[in-house]
């Protein structure tokens, strides 16, 4: 067989090597050649075709046979025969002269076609060179479609309208995708360009924690729980899921008497709540508000804060590292901020760092935070400074100082790092906000000023996308209420400002998972706002529930059945009315009898007080007067009674019946006569 590739004039009845044609043997071709378009045989009867057909077969087999060396593929005479017997082979052969007549008509009419075009090809192309470069060999005719570049032989023989379509249907079916994606592209620029459509502020809920100012506020890391603290010294905790439409707090406690709780804050767990109050001493709480470990209280007769064990200074803030579950920091008036571990239970703090001012002398902390990645340690310090430690070091020296952030003597209430965990946003009350960044740390990226706050826990924060700062003011004089202020990172420009209520806005969190706001203010009420296509969860699960009606206990009275023509036995009474019962009861001296007034102005007993104070007196009162004959002789009073004593006799002569008439005495030895004292020691 020859292994070459085949010609499209190639004679596919020339199968063997070296083939001697035979006279008056007519060769069948395939495709033909092009240019040399056969014409078409006359017809001829099926029987002489398929004699042919087996002639033809025969002499094949022999040559066949006669080059691979067999003697015969069996006797040709029997396949005379057999092909004589079936019409199947005669419906073969004439199936196969009509496809070689189709296929030599095809291949003239592409061979005239190709000779037309063949001149235009030869022309430079009017495309690019890198479309001539991928694409090989002559163009093929317009009518069956020219090919695209890229595009291979194969592809290029598909008419054109076949590939229009395939094209249009693929367009059809990524237009949507398209559309879509140029639509949030779309709204994604237009949130770029409009944040504040990117603020969740459309529905509003509120949480009555009481009717003082809120001054702590935190929300665990899943959203599911937030817990408030205000100056009235109460914690309440809220659950979302627990809640219904009223939106009541399911416990309250005190966890510090009577001291203020400056911070509350969630570990990155979300099992343990940090208490920061007034006092000295942080508590940490379990999620329930059980109480874990209180830190100890330093000595105050110890001067040097590096030799006690704890603060001795009211505390100003507190934070939970964001990496290490069991650590947490605190800041003190007395001038120095300390790590405690849950493992030593409060008895001693792990670390401890000194504020120091410009001077040498003690600094007051009154914020702190710790960096999102915990390596760095900052706080805000009430002379306007801002001081940084790293965490992997001693606490010796500082990492990072800024001694003119804010003016001296303003209580920096707020210090909180970015998302990007290179920008820091300080608040103080200067009535300043402030953006810092770590890189250049010598001045400030952005001041916004004329923020009033009376407070000095007022709050700032960012937004989860990292792109606004939000705080609060406080009512300034001529203010009807408490703005939340909502600035770009960029530049500082206002985006938004919110009123909250008709009070302050102190405290102010953007939770990134909920995406709600919590706004803590100064009547007593935490603000949640949220939005109902954007935010998750939270307030919107308290909201759509009903309120639960309390239980109430019914009672079901015994119906009255009259039955007028029932036996006397089975009758029931009317049910007359209670007045003329009462008046009945009334005329009865039994049931009427007024009872007995108590005795004294106090009542301490059940009778009427006639003499004196007391029951003794009173008995001395009545036994007076039943002693009627007081000023008669005990003599004649005793000998009054001795005629009816002779004749009822009652204590004496009933012992003596039995002697009777004559009683019998006891003769016995007569007491000693009583002696005088001159007889008895003469």
């Amino acid at each position: 067989m020859n292994k070459g590739k085949m010609k499209i004039g190639l004679n596919l009845s020339k199968l063997e090597i070296g083939r001697p044609k035979e006279a008056g043997q007519t060769a069948s071709s395939g495709f033909g050649s092009f240019g040399t378009a056969k014409k078409p045989e006359p017809e001829k009867s099926i029987e002489n075709e398929v004699n042919a057909d087996t002639e033809k077969t025969s002499a094949e087999s022999d040559e066949m046979a006669r080059i691979m060396g067999f003697s015969s593929f069996g006797s040709t005479a029997s396949g005379k025969k057999a092909s004589k017997n079936f019409d199947v082979d005669a419906m073969f052969a004439n199936a196969r002269k009509t496809a070689s007549d189709r296929n030599a008509a095809n291949n003239a009419k592409l061979e005239e076609v190709g000779t037309k075009v063949m001149s235009e090809d030869r022309k430079p192309a009017r495309g690019d060179s890198d479309s001539d470069d991928e694409f090989v060999g002559p163009a093929v005719p317009k009518e069956l479609g020219e090919p695209t570049p890229g595009t291979s032989k194969e592809a290029a023989t598909v008419p054109v309208e076949a590939r229009v379509k395939k094209k249009k249907t693929k367009k059809t079916k990524d237009g949507d995708d398209s559309d879509s994606d140029d639509d949030e592209s779309s709204d994604d620029s237009d949130d770029e360009m409009n944040l504040e459509r990117r603020i969740p502020k459309s529905h509003e809920v509120q949480l009555n924690h009481g009717s003082k100012a809120i001054s702590a506020m935190a929300i665990d890391p899943s959203g599911s729980r937030l817990v408030t603290g205000s100056i009235d010294y109460e914690v309440k905790f809220w659950d979302f899921a627990g809640m219904d439409a009223s939106l009541k707090s399911f416990r309250s406690i005190r966890p510090c008497e009577s001291h203020v709780i400056r911070t509350l804050e969630y570990s990155a767990t979300g099992d343990k709540i940090l208490v920061v109050p007034g006092s000295s001493q942080a508590k940490v709480l379990d999620r329930d508000g059980h109480e874990v470990l209180e830190c100890v209280k330093g000595d105050p007769y110890v001067i040097d804060v590096r030799r006690n064990k704890g603060h001795v200074g009211a505390l100003t803030s507190g934070q939970w590292h964001p990496k290490i579950r069991e650590e947490f920091l605190t800041a003190s008036s007395d001038g120095s901020m300390r790590l405690w571990l849950l493992e030593g239970r409060g008895k001693k703090s792990k670390a401890l760092m000194k504020c120091k001012s410009g001077m040498g002398l003690r600094a007051t902390p009154t914020c702190c935070e710790y960096s999102r990645d915990g390596l760095l340690v900052a706080c805000g310090c009430q002379d306007g400074s801002i001081q940084m430690w790293d965490h992997r070091k001693s606490f010796v020296n500082v990492a990072l100082m800024l001694r003119d952030a804010h003016q001296n003597g303003a209580d920096m209430s707020c210090l909180t790092f970015g998302y990007n965990n290179r920008h820091v946003a300080t608040r103080a009350s200067d009535d300043t906000l402030k953006l810092w960044d770590l890189r250049s740390f010598k001045k400030p990226v952005n001041v916004a000023k004329d923020l009033f706050s009376r407070f000095d826990f007022t709050q700032c924060s960012f937004s989860p996308d990292d792109k606004m700062v939000l705080t609060g003011t406080s009512m300034n004089r001529g203010d009807s209420a408490g703005k939340l202020v909502f600035l770009d990172k960029t530049n500082f420009e206002k985006v938004c400002e919110m009123e909250i209520g008709k009070s302050h806005a102190i405290r102010a969190l953007w939770h990134p998972k909920l995406n709600q706001m919590m706004v803590g203010s100064g009547d007593g009420v935490v603000r949640m706002y949220y939005d109902p296509q954007r935010s998750l969860n939270g307030a919107k699960l308290c909201v759509v529930k009903t309120k639960t009606k309390a239980k109430t206990t019914h009672y079901v009275a015994t119906q009255h059945i009259i039955t007028p023509y029932s036996l006397p036995l089975f009758r029931e009474d009317r049910q007359r009315s209670t007045k003329k019962q009462a008046e009945k009861d009334r005329r009865d001296p039994v049931k009427g009898h007024k009872p007995e007034m108590p005795l004294g102005q106090k009542g301490t007993g059940g009778r009427v007080q006639t003499v004196g104070t007391s029951l003794q007196s009173y008995m001395s009162k009545q036994i007076s007067i039943k002693n009627k004959d007081d000023h008669i002789d005990p003599r004649e009073r005793i000998l009054r009674h001795a005629k009816e004593s002779e004749d009822n006799p009652y204590w004496i002569a009933p012992c003596y019946k039995r002697t009777q008439p004559k009683p019998v005495w006891h003769e016995g030895d007569a007491p000693p006569e009583k002696l005088t004292k001159t007889e008895t020691f003469g």
